[in-house]
């Protein structure tokens, strides 16, 4: 998937169908969409292409990041798409609805076909709807296509929902919406070396970045892919009220892989999250908080019985 950062034509010199939105998370909703516009490319010898855009840094207009860029570029990838536009915000956040479609779809894109949601909306202070769109692409023979809002329990998939199943500690839910495994893969760090100093328990630090969100303090049942393989493991995100009591103590991420040892610091390995497995409490002694970290594991090796290891 080539991938641009700013506006500028990309390589379709048939046409493109454009997926349309933001797609945080790479949610159900938002692969309906991306997924429509790779069949209608195939079927039609056009370019599938997506465009979104990048927030300021410490922008909230969209919450916390669900995915980091990587992940959200490698999910996009795999449903099909080619050509793919992440401009800042700020380079067309001031375009009319008929500036839009000209500058971003019919010049960068070559648009023939879009795809989007029924919730689309584009130009500044986001004047356009889809109807709009309608409106401005009929005269230029774009077709316009709105792809069905995808459901989960009665109600409309939205990255709103999974950040707040996120937040609640509502892991399966988010995963159902997401349609895979909730993921990270920020940078292994150096700890204060509590997990294999004190606890014979060391463990991958990988702290969540102040843009991105962070879901429920707690344990959960992980898998990460180190050396090419996929591990069971178990992760802790929270404060550490045993080993650190103090009240402005960082929250941390560290992940606990029993068979596993190398040196990973400054990679950026994907860790899964498959089940959340209890909430982060306070021990009586180091003995006992060890003995949940290796509990986890285990029940983190037992869930993955059966499951091929390597991707």
């Amino acid at each position: 998937m080539q991938i641009y950062q700013s506006l500028t034509p990309v390589r379709a010199p048939q046409g493109s169908a454009v997926a349309l939105g933001y797609f945080d998370g790479v949610h159900c909703g938002h692969r309906a969409v991306l997924g429509a516009a790779v069949d209608c490319a195939k079927a039609n010898g056009l370019t599938a292409a997506a465009f979104t855009f990048e927030l300021p840094a410490g922008s909230t207009l969209k919450g916390g990041r669900i995915l980091s860029l990587r992940q959200k570029h490698a999910r996009v990838a795999a449903l099909g798409i080619e050509e793919y536009q992440e401009a800042p915000f700020d380079e067309f956040r001031t375009l009319s609805p008929k500036d839009f479609v000209q500058t971003v779809l019919v010049e960068c894109f070559n648009a023939k076909e879009l795809f989007c949601g029924d919730n689309f909306t584009f130009g500044a202070r986001a004047a356009g709807n889809v109807e709009r769109l309608r409106e401005l692409c009929k005269p230029l023979g774009i077709g316009v296509h709105i792809v069905p809002m995808a459901q989960y329990q009665g109600q409309t998939v939205s990255s709103t929902r999974i950040r707040a199943a996120l937040e609640e500690g509502r892991l399966a839910d988010a995963n159902a919406m997401l349609g895979t495994p909730y993921a990270i893969d920020w940078p292994v760090v150096h700890g204060k070396g509590i997990g294999s100093g004190k606890l014979g328990t060391p463990t991958l630090n990988q702290n969540y970045p102040a843009a991105a969100l962070q879901p429920c303090a707690g344990v959960y049942l992980t898998r990460i892919f180190l050396n090419g393989t996929w591990w069971p493991a178990a992760t802790g995100i929270g404060k550490r009220p045993t080993v650190d009591q103090s009240a402005d103590a960082a929250v941390t991420c560290e992940t606990f892989v029993p068979d596993f040892t190398g040196n990973v610091y400054g990679q950026q390995p994907v860790l899964e999250f498959y089940k959340y497995f209890c909430p982060v409490r306070k021990f009586n002694s180091l003995i006992e908080l060890a003995a949940l970290i290796h509990h986890a594991a285990d029940e983190s090796k037992a869930y993955f019985v059966g499951v091929n290891a390597t991707k």
